[in-house]
């Protein structure tokens, strides 16, 4: 993965999405997202094999970088992809994540496929996690749901802009309402 930045390597598997390559949602999040705070703790929702979670952490080695995927094989490959990086990254299952964890920074390309309900599920989950000035960097398809999905998190009261749009994605920044 070359990035302007930075570059890395990485593995990929079958059963862990994006087999084989980096899909163009996570490569425009890569590319167009803002530079991620010099610490912090941070959260990649849904590793897959881990590139968001990588550039994270080569971008803000201060950081905490936690990946979380209920997916074994998406944990044992951003675990051993961290490692080839030379990178501190905790991998965890979603159900090991501490319930009073706080977050500064989430970058996702959450899995839209697993359905509306869930999804919707995912994000109050993991948005409730933000800390008062924490943001969400989203990349979503828009043949996918993301304009649906960007006027429901704002009915739900959460500021919700449009970064950038590419090939079919929308790039979203995600934070609490401020007075």
């Amino acid at each position: 993965m070359v990035l302007p930045d930075l570059a890395f390597t990485f593995t990929t598997d079958r059963g862990v999405f994006s087999h084989g390559h980096l899909d163009s949602g996570t490569a425009f999040l890569l590319q167009q997202a803002p530079s991620p705070p010099t610490e912090g703790t941070f959260v990649d929702v849904g590793c897959g094999a881990g590139p968001i979670a990588l550039t994270l952490a080569l971008r803000s080695p201060e950081a905490t970088v936690v990946a979380v995927d209920p997916n074994s094989r998406a944990r044992e490959l951003t675990a051993a992809n961290a490692t080839a990086n030379e990178v501190s990254v905790t991998v965890v299952h979603p159900d090991n994540v501490p319930a009073d964890m706080t977050v500064d920074l989430i970058w996702s390309n959450p899995p839209i496929r697993i359905g509306k309900q869930a999804l919707r599920e995912l994000l109050t989950e993991w948005l409730g996690r933000l800390s008062d000035h924490g943001v969400a960097i989203l990349v979503i398809n828009r043949n996918l749901g993301a304009d649906s999905l960007h006027r429901w998190l704002e009915t739900e009261s959460w500021h919700v802009s449009r970064l950038g749009s590419r090939s079919g994605f929308r790039l979203l920044s995600v934070s609490r309402p401020h007075d």
